[in-house]
This record gives C-alpha cells, sequence and structure tokens, in this order.
C-alpha cells in the first residue's frame, strides 16, 4: 500500500451573518450586478448542497463549536444537486478563527460501505483523509449524526481569493438514513432565514467590504450543523 503525500492547505479567513429574507433579497441583487457566480452553478445561480455529518458519542465537534474552541474539526461527506457519482469526503477545521479544509473524492460504492459500518477499505486505500477517518471511527467512535441539506448562491472574486455564499432553505434529517437518496424531502431547520458566509485569503477588498454590508448586523458564530442538531 502506498500513501499518498499530505498536501499542505492554507488557511482563510471566515466571516458569518444570519440574515433575514428582505435582507437576503437586498443583498443578492447587489451582489449579482458585482460579482461572478461559482461555476457550477445552475440556470437561476444556485445549487443544492447535501451533506452528512460525522461526530463522537459525546458530541465533541458540536460541543466545540458552541463553546468556541480555538482548534476543532468535523468531517462530512458531501454531493451536489442529484449527482451521486460526485461524492466527496471532506474535513474541515478551525484554528484560532481560520477555517481551512481538506478533500478527497469517494465512489458512491465506497459511500454505501462506509454507511453501512464496512471501515476496512479506508485503511486499504492509501489516501490520508480515508485513513485518518478510518482512525478517527475506531480511537474516538465517531459516527454520522445529521444530514444539512440547503440551497446555495456563490460569488466568486479573484483579488484576495474571495467567496460569498448565501445558504437558503436549511434542512435536516438525522443520522444517515437516506443521505445518498437526493430526493427525500428533510425538516426544515431554520424558518425564513439565510447564511451569509464571506471566505478570503489575506485581505478582504474594499469593494466586496461594502457589498455585503448589511445595516445592524455583526459577524457573529453560526453553524448549519448546529443548526440542525437542535432537532435531535
Amino acid at each position: 500500500m502506498t500513501i499518498e503525500p499530505i498536501k499542505a492547505v492554507s488557511l482563510r479567513h471566515e466571516l458569518k451573518h444570519q440574515i433575514n429574507p428582505q435582507e437576503d433579497l437586498v443583498l443578492s441583487q447587489r451582489l449579482r450586478k458585482l460579482f461572478i457566480h461559482d461555476k457550477n452553478a445552475g440556470p437561476c445561480g444556485t445549487y443544492r448542497v447535501t451533506s452528512l455529518y460525522f461526530d463522537t458519542p459525546y458530541d465533541s465537534a458540536l460541543r466545540e463549536k458552541i463553546d468556541g474552541v480555538n482548534r476543532r474539526e468535523k468531517f462530512r461527506l458531501r454531493y451536489y444537486g442529484a449527482d451521486l457519482s460526485f461524492i466527496r469526503l471532506e474535513k474541515k477545521y478551525k484554528v484560532n478563527g481560520m477555517c481551512g479544509k481538506r478533500s478527497t473524492r469517494m465512489s458512491r460504492e465506497q459511500a454505501e460501505k462506509l454507511l453501512s459500518g464496512s471501515y476496512e477499505f479506508l485503511l486499504d486505500s492509501g489516501e490520508p483523509l480515508f485513513i485518518e477517518l478510518y482512525s478517527k471511527l475506531k480511537g474516538r467512535g465517531l459516527r454520522p449524526k445529521t444530514i444539512v441539506r440547503y440551497d446555495r448562491e456563490a460569488f466568486l472574486y479573484a483579488p484576495g481569493n474571495v467567496r460569498i455564499t448565501l445558504d437558503r432553505d436549511i434542512r435536516t434529517g438525522l443520522g444517515s438514513v437516506d443521505f445518498l437518496n437526493s430526493e427525500i424531502f428533510y425538516l426544515r431547520a431554520m424558518e425564513f432565514g439565510t447564511v451569509l458566509e464571506i471566505k478570503y485569503d489575506a485581505f478582504l477588498p474594499d469593494l466586496v467590504r461594502m457589498a455585503v454590508q448589511v445595516a445592524g448586523r455583526q459577524a457573529a458564530a453560526c453553524s448549519k450543523y448546529a443548526l440542525c442538531r437542535r432537532f435531535d
């Protein structure tokens, strides 16, 4: 077995706001005039994201998020729209307020094995992220906890490597049940609200700073995973 080397991942700044529908309407119209959409967007400029988050029996990822622990991580599976031929395993982590992400492809067959409790392929894969997940599954009891689904509108701006996202109609399903069924209707996790996220590298350009201004709003911790875990 040959293990691929782990690639260095740079940390990025991340700002989050929870906004109401009126603020979303004003902000999205402004952003559409200034920035381009993500290349994966559909005709309406949006696409659906479905993620399955893992956590320990003691809900370590959730508790660390709520407590504001400076160094924390979350593992998730993710696919877009109804395309189950493109599934990713992702590890998202925070270090002193900065965020980073590592990811790798996982086939549908591998995802089905993982969700059925067959983990050995992870150890035999030679993929560092698979092997790390295996160690957490065995060592920390990591297991699927919650499905998070939402519709995303994403904007890009090259200076500062900026990515702005508006995540709407956030819904949830418990455990791993039906994660690979793209037609399942989930419970709404947040009534009539949108999560605004801004990610950037070393600096946030003034144009973006002014464009995302929402009167009276302050950056605040707002986790879609934590929102969905309220329904356990």
